[in-house]
């Protein structure tokens, strides 16, 4: 859900829908998927490796399904996930980030705008709003529901970020929307 610091998160032994365990072995499994595999490939050639344990799952208290922290990795919320293709659209969301991360040097996760941008290609990159996944929702719109999907999910990643007020993430949001959701890298388009 949200990248950056991962102070603010805490974790606890709240167990409404895996286990830890079940959790990591549907890791495991996203590890074998293809855009996986790509974006762990596209990390490592921008210089950033992924260590065994850089992505792990843990019971969360906040209601999220995981999250990405510079220098700590990414947590997939087990209790908060029950199937496989959940597990991977979370892996495969954070791992935008770490690729954001990786290939901005000066990436501010505490800027709005910074934020912003990587939410913006990390709901439209992952398939997070894939219209499928948008009826399991709830939301039922047959045109530019994509786009309303990344813009709801983006303010409410930045509604977790304590330096963003409301107006200042919507502000950022509509300011970095164009370039961001246009940046596809390392995709050669969006999937």
């Amino acid at each position: 859900m949200s990248a950056g610091s991962a102070s603010g998160k805490s974790f606890s032994a709240a167990n409404a829908g895996m286990t830890v365990e079940e959790c990591e072995n549907m890791i495991q499994g996203s590890l074998r998927t293809p855009t996986v595999k790509f974006l762990r490939e596209h990390l490592e050639k921008s210089g950033c490796g992924i260590a065994p344990n850089f992505i792990r799952a843990v019971n969360c208290s906040q209601r999220m399904s995981g999250g990405y922290s510079r220098g700590e990795g990414i947590v997939v919320c087990s209790n908060h996930l029950t199937i496989q293709d959940e597990v991977t659209q979370v892996v495969i969301h954070e791992l935008i980030h770490a690729y954001d991360d990786c290939r901005a040097a000066n990436l501010d996760w505490t800027n709005c705008a910074h934020h912003a941008c990587s939410e913006i290609r990390a709901g439209h990159l992952s398939g997070d709003c894939h219209y499928k996944r948008e009826l399991l929702r709830g939301f039922v719109k047959i045109r530019g529901h994509e786009q309303d999907c990344v813009r709801r999910r983006v303010m409410k990643s930045l509604a977790c970020n304590p330096y963003c007020s409301q107006a200042a993430a919507k502000d950022a949001m509509e300011a970095v929307w164009d370039t961001c959701y246009n940046d596809t890298k390392p995709f050669d388009r969006a999937p």
